[in-house]
């Protein structure tokens, strides 16, 4: 089942075209990898899927939502993990949940709220720290144990293994593996392409706002071609 439908879009950012006819889709239980330099577009598709920008002409849904005409619909459908995750630093981990809950208007209790603790991975004992002596790995569990307290269908990643180090982009690679098997599609954009082939099942080379080259896992990735070719189109 598609869960993330983007057909033909086209965005344009202070009169110039930043997705030129994008197109890609994503299901249920399906980690697709947007790979691509700076100014491909891909933080505007994160954009325009949130909702935060109108297109010209095409088409997006996020979990059967249009966000162009229901922004708050589709954002409820929506977790999302940037690049910097956003959180109080002079809350705990705790509080920070049961704060972005109550925005949402969603009433969780504290068993729900612990096993996301869980199955996010946040140790017991850092969970009524405030987040201000976090590393960025551990402010990416509460971010992730948010998303699986919400049970929501998608999860946006922005350069999600941006400033980890191995041992934490591999616990973050078995979380987002986690969330997929319960069956959320699942979005990342990134230029990590070693990282991308650790975990996507899918990965699209993003260029000049539009997919120009799409691989999928079952096929096997050939990691070196891959680079070479996705190196010559971010120096194109």
């Amino acid at each position: 089942m598609q869960i993330i439908v983007v057909d033909a879009l086209i965005v344009e950012r202070g009169g110039r075209r930043v997705l030129d006819n994008l197109s890609l889709t994503v299901k249920a239980g399906e980690i697709y990898a947007l790979l691509g330099g700076n100014g491909a577009g891909k933080s505007t598709t994160l954009s325009a899927l949130l909702g935060f920008l109108k297109p010209v002409s095409g088409s997006l849904s996020v979990a059967g939502v249009d966000p162009a005409s229901n922004a708050e619909a589709a954002r409820h459908k929506i977790a999302y993990l940037p690049e910097n995750v956003a959180l109080y630093e002079h809350l705990t981990a705790r509080e920070n949940v049961e704060y972005f809950l109550a925005l949402a208007g969603e009433a969780h209790g504290p068993e729900e709220i612990e096993a996301a603790f869980d199955a996010a991975g946040l140790q017991a004992e850092a969970r009524d720290r405030p987040l201000g002596g976090y590393s960025k790995g551990m402010r990416q569990k509460v971010a992730i144990a948010l998303a699986v307290v919400r049970q929501v269908p998608v999860l946006l990643l922005d350069e999600p293994t941006s400033g980890l180090d191995p041992r934490a982009t591999a616990d973050f690679n078995a979380l987002i593996g986690a969330l997929k098997e319960r069956g959320t599609a699942i979005l990342m954009v990134t230029h990590d392409l070693l990282g991308a082939a650790d975990c996507a099942d899918r990965i699209g080379f993003l260029d000049n706002g539009r997919i120009v080259e799409e691989v999928a896992c079952d096929q096997g990735y050939d990691v070196m071609a891959l680079h070479r070719r996705y190196g010559e189109a971010v120096a194109a």
